[in-house]
């Protein structure tokens, strides 16, 4: 169940990442909300985070958060923000879920 929150938890820092990136491109009232939407995020990231890490080992569940926040970041980015998909950035990207797989694997 631990593994479940925390991949949740990534997902919640993929959320408060592209709010930061959806913040800087409005201006006024709306740009105001992506920064709520940013500290939400972030709070509920952190919380289910702290959850996890109550039976999960801290290295693993943290650099798994991380990894699933990198990853998701790169692709909303992609897709949504029309950044580059240039081969060498999803070949890293590849090597950086292929990592976020063996450190689970390899976790009691």
């Amino acid at each position: 169940m631990n593994w479940i929150i925390l991949i949740i938890a990534g997902l919640f820092e993929v959320a408060f990442a592209s709010c930061l990136g959806k913040a800087k491109t409005t201006t006024g009232t709306e740009m105001y909300y992506w920064y709520i939407g940013f500290f939400i995020s972030l709070t509920i990231s952190m919380l289910l985070l702290m959850k996890a890490t109550e039976t999960l080992p801290l290295g693993t569940a943290y650099a798994v958060w991380t990894g699933i926040g990198a990853v998701g970041t790169v692709l909303v980015g992609i897709f949504i923000f029309k950044e580059p998909a240039a081969f060498w950035r999803l070949f890293f990207l590849a090597t950086l879920v292929g990592s976020i797989v063996g450190l689970k694997a390899v976790s009691h």
